[in-house]
């Protein structure tokens, strides 16, 4: 496992990723500082080294007082809405390189108070907000025209996801409730549990095959990972992966990984087409909940953050992907094989079928009993 770490002064309490044109990424960490000004500091990220910068590249510092609670980046890269203890904040990403410059704008929800959750939809055309206060909100993007507005939610939210297709909307809440919302119209249909079970984290598969339902549930002492079918939104299967509490959950934007981190600061990456675990990264922030999980858009790289370590990027011990280059590389080679083997056989095409020269064959000249046998006026009248 390779990681690295990011020093900054004062408590990390949220970061994410930022998608940045050929793969050249950011990382936006918000953190407290105490009795001061919170800021936000944007870092870029080096994937052959898998770490940040050592200094930021840009930073915002609050004028008001008020800790960062979550970030919700657009898939463009281009904004992103930072959740404060009073209201939301949105900024907007301009420059390139080291060059990176990010400023506040006017944005209507800077007073609704701490919003748990907050995502964009995978198209970029909605932005979802929980509150911990239990109210849900969902917008148009870039209009902000309210299309669900609903006080009472949950009691308060804990988690929220967008499925592949932006068509529904999955929230938990911390009495271990969970809602599927409509985005078309803000309908509601509440996932069944039993009375000893708490539906915690919550992510849609993204892979574009079958689309399924992630979903943590605590039953007691025991952490299971649910699937749901969203054509019923009936529970299909479950099974025991991580054997402790969960705090996290993400999934890679291909859909082939989901992670989770544990209260106890492990990241168990968990692969979908089988739902087996495929690494375990032990003490990744030892004995600290893990309070943000996210993978990098274009590296099996995680970004993670606690209280206590700060934020760290850790390379994950999956298989390998196939790169372009290598799948043209393979092509050549397939192109360049079919190739020699062409021209083998066209050489050695006579010998291989026995086919002998024809310039050795013998004139084969035909033999006639009766000259005339081809001359059809020789035939005299033929009596029937």
């Amino acid at each position: 496992m390779d990681g690295g770490d990011v020093t900054v002064e004062g408590k990390v309490t949220c970061a994410s990723w930022i998608k940045r044109p050929e793969n050249a990424h950011l990382v936006v960490i918000a953190k407290s500082n105490g009795t001061s000004s919170s800021s936000l500091e944007i870092f870029s990220f080096d994937p052959i080294t898998t770490s940040l910068s050592t200094s930021p590249k840009a930073t915002y510092v609050f004028e008001e007082s008020g800790n960062a609670v979550c970030i919700a980046v657009h898939p463009t890269g281009d904004d992103f809405v930072c959740s404060t203890t009073t209201g939301c904040k949105l900024f907007e990403l301009y420059g390139h390189e080291d060059n990176i410059k990010f400023v506040c704008k006017e944005f209507p929800l800077k007073d609704v108070g701490p919003q748990k959750c907050m995502a964009f939809s995978v198209d970029g055309s909605k932005l979802a907000t929980g509150g911990v206060d239990g109210h849900f909100r969902l917008f148009e993007w870039p209009t902000m025209r309210i299309i669900v507005d609903e006080p009472k939610a949950h009691k308060s939210f804990r988690d929220m996801d967008f499925s592949l297709d932006s068509e529904f909307i999955a929230s938990t809440s911390t009495d271990g409730a969970a809602r599927i919302w409509k985005t078309s119209d803000g309908v509601p249909v509440t996932l069944t549990r039993n009375s000893d079970e708490n539906i915690e984290l919550c992510r849609f598969s993204k892979d574009g095959t079958k689309p399924f339902l992630f979903t943590t549930i605590q039953k007691g002492n025991k952490t299971l990972m649910a699937v749901w079918d969203i054509s019923t939104w009936k529970k299909i299967g479950h099974k025991s992966l991580l054997k402790k509490p969960a705090s996290i959950m993400s999934i890679s934007l291909d859909g082939k990984y989901l992670a989770l981190g544990s209260k106890d600061g492990d990241v168990c990456v968990i692969e979908v087409k089988n739902m087996e675990i495929s690494s375990l990264h032990r003490r990744v922030h030892l004995g600290t909940n893990i309070t943000s999980l996210e993978f990098c858009p274009s590296e099996r790289v995680a970004l993670t953050t606690s209280s206590q370590w700060g934020a760290m990027v850790t390379k994950l011990n999956v298989p390998a992907d196939w790169k372009e280059w290598q799948i043209y590389l393979l092509l050549l080679g397939l192109f360049l094989a079919s190739a020699v083997l062409f021209y083998v056989f066209f050489e050695n095409s006579d010998s291989f079928w026995n086919f002998p020269d024809p310039s050795a064959r013998p004139k084969i000249e035909t033999v006639h009993t009766d000259p005339t046998s081809d001359d059809w006026s020789s035939f005299g009248p033929v009596d029937l």
